[in-house]
């Protein structure tokens, strides 16, 4: 699995993105530990649609060229059965392009809401702020070959992901 969080992070820790991003906005948007500060950030690049597209513009082609690697290790690797791309901004970046199968994990807002405040610390107003930024989920819904739904029990969830799983690795390339 490809984690473009996990991508967005280690870029934030680049020191050549940090350096940059001071420049930009001053030191208030380095952590102590060296790193960018994301809820510094937040603060900034989510208030002013032209901050986040000058943030985007300096970490995305960063994230693809890493991303377009692992992806061909991966290929590489005849244990490899899939490469699931988890990336919340898919459709958003073009990359459903990119994708045999788009497949939509759902939440209800609730649930959405309890996991980012518990994990993030979010308000009810951020998260909604952040998805406005976003293609509306139904549409995303709409547009995916398989919906998961993820708030059900453990054991529902796993039979839902390997039903999709099942479908998507029968399907001919």
């Amino acid at each position: 699995m490809i984690d473009s969080d996990r991508l967005n992070h280690e870029q934030l820790g680049d020191p050549d993105v940090v350096a940059t991003l001071c420049s930009w906005w001053g030191d208030k948007v380095r952590s102590p530990d060296g790193r960018a500060d994301r809820a510094a950030l937040a603060r900034i690049v989510f208030r002013d649609p032209d901050e986040l597209a000058k943030l985007e513009g300096l970490v995305y082609p960063r994230i693809e060229r890493r991303r377009l690697e692992l992806m061909a290790v991966y290929e590489q690797d005849p244990a490899v059965r899939a490469i699931v791309l988890d990336t919340p901004k898919l459709f958003e970046a073009g990359l459903n392009a990119a994708c045999d199968t788009v497949v939509f994990v759902e939440a209800a807002f609730e649930f959405r809401l309890a996991r980012v405040s518990a994990a993030r610390g979010w308000s009810e107003a951020e998260l909604r702020r952040r998805e406005n930024l976003l293609k509306p989920l139904d549409k995303k819904r709409a547009d995916a070959d398989h919906v998961v739904v993820n708030h059900l029990d453990v054991e529902e969830l796993r039979t839902q992901v390997e039903r999709v799983f099942s479908s998507v690795l029968a399907s001919p390339a």
